[in-house]
């Protein structure tokens, strides 16, 4: 997905990304190509990592942009693409920008940034910034579609800094790698909405080399109503709020998931962020 710092966090996980077992079995891509579809295209997605739903776009026939800040992430993207067939390649352009300050001389019937993308962007003037450039690079009444986790007020609370959780599902990668992944909480700061996550991979290679994976990455959780509040500060009429990705109604499940759909309705405004 790529995040906003100035280093590539997913460097050394890459290759592995596609292959854990919670990301390979999230239901999340059959809704953004559904929104494709109904947009038409074209189709920017920020964040848009390996592929994962960029690819499912393209070979559903709509035109699509991806742009991710983490070349490692767009080089696995390449390769996937590169096996896709002729009518598939064509529909899709990568571009390594940032999410914050891209400029690409166009503009798109919608704007998606799945997988929770947006919580990479770590202060409100990044937050607002981001929305600005995608205001910008929609056609009139066109359309933004992402999602966020809903903060789950008992994880905020309660989980402990530095101890590991639970460990996923065991996964195997193509060249025969097995791996295991944990995560924890190394910082969380409250006071700005900001936790630093570091996520652990176990890898036992076929050679019988064992080694540990580190992905350190932070993310701000952003609630239901300060989403909305920032979605109006930029010029977007909230549209739809799911909860799930199969549409039931936000606030059907807890802590589930906040998926918003707004339309461009009228210009952004410059604003003090505070």
């Amino acid at each position: 997905m790529g995040s906003a710092g100035g280093h590539d966090e997913y460097a050394s996980i890459a290759d592995l990304y596609d292959h854990v077992v919670p990301y390979r079995e999230r239901p999340d891509v059959n809704f953004y190509v559904e929104c494709a579809q109904a947009s038409g295209g074209p189709v920017l997605e920020l964040g848009c990592g390996t592929g994962r739903i960029l690819l499912a776009t393209a070979r559903a026939e709509v035109e699509i942009v991806g742009l991710d800040l983490s070349s490692r992430m767009l080089d696995v993207c390449r390769r996937r693409l590169a096996a896709e067939p002729p009518d598939v390649r064509s529909n899709v352009q990568l571009v390594d920008g940032d999410m914050r300050t891209f400029d690409l001389g166009r503009r798109f019937a919608l704007v998606t940034i799945p997988f929770r993308a947006f919580l990479h962007l770590l202060t409100v003037e990044d937050e607002i910034a981001c929305l600005q450039r995608v205001h910008d690079h929609l056609i009139d009444g066109g359309r933004l579609a992402f999602d966020l986790f809903n903060p789950s007020l008992e994880l905020i609370v309660n989980t402990p800094i530095g101890q590991e959780t639970a460990e996923e599902p065991e996964f195997s990668t193509p060249d025969g790698r097995k791996v295991i992944r944990r995560f924890k909480f190394v910082a969380r700061d409250r006071a700005v909405q900001v936790s630093r996550i570091e996520l652990i991979y176990d890898v036992a290679h076929p050679d019988g080399r064992k080694e540990r994976l580190l992905h350190e990455t932070s993310l701000r959780y952003v609630f239901r109503y300060e989403a909305e509040h920032l979605l109006a500060r930029a010029g977007f009429e909230l549209e739809r709020l799911y909860g799930e990705f199969d549409k039931r109604p936000f606030g059907s499940t807890y802590p589930g998931e906040l998926i918003f759909v707004a339309r461009k309705t009228r210009p952004a405004r410059t604003l003090n962020t505070r």
